[in-house]
């Protein structure tokens, strides 16, 4: 259920999809290979400099529109327009009803007198969107709509870097629903296609673990921990005192000294494995549900070698890698073994390139 903060219909257009994280930056080209299957023609990570995007705020406008620079370069696309998304946390969201009658402008104006309620900002410093969700649960003479609303300066920040970088945006989503557009592909890979299942989508970023418990392709729970990939990199730099950049090049090279896994790497797995516990702890108490058949690992962290068997036999929960390309037919261009190790750091960016296809 993607939300657009956009005046225009993406589709028909080419589109690249385009993730700034406070680690990197992600894009990615895909295109039609036949009704409703997709081919990734595409796609390119460039990292970031420390506190170039923090909390993902962009706090460093030219380091990254340089990386958006670079990352549209290696990419080697003659596309320009990009989809891009917004933290879930820079974005208000509500649900309401509205009458199933109404005509665009009065539903605009009935969004906008709703939205002035529980927007703390002036209507003026935001940029408001809605969309039709479907029919309401109360009967077919009423609507479910979706409105989201973002502070100015947000969206304008990361609108600046994309054209700073000569690209143009014509979408701004939002990381979670995008991540959440991309999972549908892999949701389709479990046991019954997922259908009826309680699934814990469990997204590990560089100093953010996201999660979301997903049923039947709705959302009935997100919280946010602090942990990430973050934390590994200190671990590095402390043990063998090495940069931030040093420190995460070896760590995605593998170059570390012997030591490493049984000292750092090990430990660091059992640490996640705790929070992804405490994690499904925390949603069992605050929610009627009991069990989750499935956790999805995402994020940079979820191609560590053997993390989803550390994270399996801790909460007693089958455990697989996020992977939205399995199904996909790789370009020439694309190296398959490349892929499916960046592929659980892609969802936000893959679920972003699919707007292209949006009805």
């Amino acid at each position: 259920m993607p939300v657009d903060l956009s005046i225009f219909n993406p589709k028909a257009r080419p589109l690249i999809g385009l993730d700034i994280s406070s680690s990197s930056v992600k894009m990615i080209e895909l295109t039609e290979a036949s009704k409703g299957s997709y081919r990734i023609e595409r796609y390119a990570i460039e990292s970031l400099p420390r506190d170039a995007v923090v909390d993902g705020n962009i706090a460093n406008l030219e380091a990254v529109a340089e990386g958006v620079k670079r990352a549209w370069k290696r990419l080697g696309s003659s596309t320009r327009y990009v989809a891009m998304a917004l933290p879930a946390a820079a974005v208000i969201t509500k649900k309401i009803i509205l009458p199933a009658n109404l005509r665009e402008q009065e539903m605009e104006a009935q969004v906008e007198s709703e939205a002035n309620q529980y927007i703390p900002f002036a209507l003026e410093e935001v940029n408001l969107d809605f969309q039709i969700v479907g029919p309401a649960p109360s009967g077919p003479d009423e609507v479910e709509v979706l409105i989201a609303a973002s502070r100015k300066e947000k969206v304008e920040d990361r609108v600046a870097c994309a054209e700073a970088a000569g690209l143009k945006p014509l979408v701004m989503d939002v990381e979670s629903y995008a991540a959440q557009t991309a999972f549908e592909l892999v949701e389709v890979q479990l046991p019954e296609g997922g259908k009826n299942q309680t699934i814990a989508l469990i997204d590990i970023g560089a100093n953010v673990m996201n999660v979301t418990v997903m049923r039947n392709s709705q959302s009935v729970y997100t919280r946010e921990q602090a942990f990430g990939g973050g934390l590994l990199t200190q671990d590095i730099m402390r043990a063998y005192g090495m940069s931030s950049e040093e420190a995460e090049a070896a760590k995605r090279t593998n170059s570390l000294p012997e030591n490493y896994e049984v000292e750092i790497l090990r430990p660091f797995m059992d640490n996640l494995a705790l929070e992804v516990s405490r994690a499904l702890q925390f949603f069992f108490t605050s929610t009627q549900y009991n069990q989750v058949n499935h956790i999805v690992l995402a994020g940079g962290c979820a191609v560590i070698a053997g993390l989803d068997e550390v994270v399996a036999t801790r909460t007693q929960v089958s455990t697989v890698v996020a992977n939205p390309f399995a199904s996909m037919v790789p370009s020439t261009r694309v190296r398959p073994k490349s892929l499916v190790a960046d592929a659980p750091s892609l969802l936000v960016a893959c679920g972003l390139a699919l707007r292209r296809f949006d009805q």
